[in-house]
This record gives C-alpha cells, structure tokens and sequence, in this order.
C-alpha cells in the first residue's frame, strides 16, 4: 500500500484488554500495529494464539495514526502494517511519511513526552514486525 493510498484509508488497530493499541518495539522504534482489513488481523490474532478470546479494534485514518498518534508516543515510532503478511508494510519514522517533529531523519529538538499520551500507547509485548 502506497504511502498517499494508506493516509486516506481506514485501517484496522487491534486494542488489549485495556484498549490500548498492540504496539512493538524493534530496532529501536516502537511500532504501531495496524491492518488493512479484518482477515489480516484474524490470521495475526491465531498466530499469536488470540483465538481463545475476541480481539477488539477500532478503525482509523492512516493519516491520523501518522501525523497524531505517533508524535504521542514520544519515542521514534512507525507504523506497522498487516505485520506478518507477505504484503506487510513499514511506514517508519522519517521526514515525509510523519511530522518532522517526530522523524528521526530531522535534526530537531524533541519535547518532553507527553505522559498523558504517551500512556495510551504503552509498549504491548508483540511479535516484531517483518
């Protein structure tokens, strides 16, 4: 999925138990997990051995999860999508794809993480991306 193509597609965000979305960290950057449809999640949740327990998501604009939820984290943070299908997608965090303010390809000075946020992205044990 094309950069252009992902920011104004609704994707799929899978929730834990307290509906905060999966992330992962790898490579030094925490990832957001995301999926382009319902059976891409469904093949990632029985891969994880989630088929004992419903999966909760919500749907949200690419755009959104670039230029809002990823400056929230407030470490280097990308997007990670259908993690484990062969048609997987990185979206990292670099000039062009988030705000400056949180590329790690700008030199800048970056703020002090905001904990309000920064708590609803907590770091969720995960696979890492592939």
């Amino acid at each position: 999925m094309l950069l252009g193509e992902f920011r104004r597609t609704p994707v799929l965000l899978p929730l834990d138990e307290d509906e905060v979305p999966l992330t992962a960290d790898y490579g030094g950057i925490r990832w957001i997990y995301a999926f382009s449809h319902e059976e891409a999640l469904a093949r990632f949740a029985i891969a994880r051995g989630g088929s004992r327990r419903e999966w909760a998501y919500q749907r949200v604009l690419g755009a959104r999860l670039l230029d809002a939820a990823v400056p929230a984290v407030g470490v280097p943070c990308g997007v990670a999508l259908d993690v484990g299908s062969p048609d997987g997608v990185l979206f990292p965090p670099v000039s062009g794809i988030v705000p400056d303010a949180a590329a790690v390809d700008v030199e800048h000075h970056p703020a002090a993480v905001d904990t309000e946020h920064h708590g609803k992205l907590q770091r969720i044990q995960g696979e890492a991306p592939q």
